[in-house]
């Protein structure tokens, strides 16, 4: 067997049992606001397995160790933090089942999520190139990206009410219910859509920077800090559907149908 490197390895285990621990506390919510921290618990555990999946990625480059060993466990790591955990714990953000027909659909958008979290990763394998340079996009949606959007609405579900009391807890649950459910379903299509997604990390973090660059990047970590479970919402959410309307309107001016001839001829052309 070759070698492998061992701090990126763990790194990408980390992700693998971040998801799990998402799955683990996602399980205990039964519907009682005693257990509604659960979801702000497993949201952050599926941010955290994110962080895993950005630094083990980092590492093993830097490291040179970065291998096809490496390449099958992330996408094995990544089919648990951001398939499997993610399907579940929307589960638990639809609709119950005292709503039956609502909870049965929720669970086929729950399975369409998952398999096309799957599909997405295997494309992406077959896809891939060893370059990390050439990573600048995706084609669909990526599957982290995804998971943090579902992650997100789990941290608003178990912090909005608690830090703006004014809300009425039962309509931002039922909010978030219906968002959830129709949203996943976006997202699940998204992710083995043709649209193509910036690679935010190499456009962010790498290569040499202006300064007013270093001072957006506080300004979004302030703002992150002080609101964050808007934030979450907003920045995972702005991502996917941002470049969805991104490519739409891209579309709509491409496939825009040239204007009418003028009925009259300026004399002064014939001239």
């Amino acid at each position: 067997m070759n070698k492998i490197g061992i701090i990126p390895t763990l790194l990408t285990l980390g992700n693998a049992v971040c998801g799990f621990a998402a799955i683990a506390y996602a399980s205990k919510i039964d519907g009682t606001p005693q257990t509604q921290h659960f979801f702000s618990l497993s949201g952050w555990l599926l941010i955290a397995a994110m962080v895993f999946d950005v630094l083990d990625g980092s590492v093993a480059r830097l490291s040179k160790t970065a291998s096809a060993f490496g390449g099958e466990l992330d996408s094995l790591c990544d089919a648990v933090s951001f398939g499997a955990a993610p399907a579940f714990l929307l589960m638990r953000l639809g609709p119950d089942w005292d709503r039956p027909n609502l909870h049965r659909a929720l669970a086929v958008v729950a399975t369409l999520y998952l398999v096309c979290t799957l599909l997405r990763l295997a494309r992406f394998n077959v896809q891939n190139t060893p370059d990390a340079a050439s990573h600048k996009s995706f084609q669909g949606l990526p599957s982290p990206g995804a998971a943090g959007c579902i992650a997100s609405l789990a941290v608003l579900r178990g912090e909005l009410t608690n830090r703006w009391t004014e809300l009425d807890p039962l309509l931002v649950q039922r909010v978030i219910e219906a968002w959830a459910t129709l949203g996943a379903m976006l997202l699940a299509l998204l992710m083995v859509s043709q649209v193509s997604y910036p690679h935010l990390t190499n456009q962010v973090l790498r290569g040499r920077r202006h300064f007013n660059h270093l001072v957006q990047l506080l300004v979004a970590a302030f703002v992150l800090i002080l609101f964050q479970e808007l934030a979450l919402v907003v920045l995972f959410w702005g991502y996917a559907l941002g470049v969805l309307g991104q490519y739409l309107w891209a579309l709509r001016l491409h496939y825009r149908p040239l204007p009418a001839p003028s009925a009259g001829v300026d004399d002064r052309s014939l001239t």
